[in-house]
């Protein structure tokens, strides 16, 4: 089992930033890959970012390229999105998820998520 907690969700105006964490407990943090999803009310959940194992090959989704960067640091089973530039559309509950070691775009390729953490965005 993997725990995964997120933080430093809130709420900012647009062009603000944010960085939101993932904290990991349990297995070997560094056998998974990472990834961010997020998900707005009455949507369905979207890829946002991914990161393999070795924090190599990160990949974003198009509407985010560009503003958001994700990061991993194995030492302090930490992953990162650091979001910028950030826009009304970017609202959303974040969730972190762990699941194959080249991280993935897919939400059925990951085994274990976070309880997810609010982004609000006002224009």
């Amino acid at each position: 089992q993997v725990q995964l907690v997120e933080s430093g969700g809130g709420l900012v105006q647009a062009g603000g930033s944010l960085r939101l964490s993932c904290a990991a407990s349990g297995r070997t943090f560094s056998n998974y890959g990472m990834g961010w999803f997020r998900q707005a009310p009455g949507k369905e959940r979207e890829f946002v970012a991914a990161i393999s194992w070795s924090g190599g090959s990160p990949y974003y989704a198009d509407s985010v390229k560009g503003r958001f960067t994700i990061s991993r640091d194995n030492a302090k089973n930490t992953v990162y999105l650091q979001m910028n530039s950030l826009k009304p559309e970017d609202t959303a509950v974040y969730y972190c998820a762990a699941g194959r070691p080249g991280g993935s775009y897919y939400t059925r390729t990951y085994d274990y998520w976070g309880q997810g953490t609010q982004v609000t965005v006002s224009a």
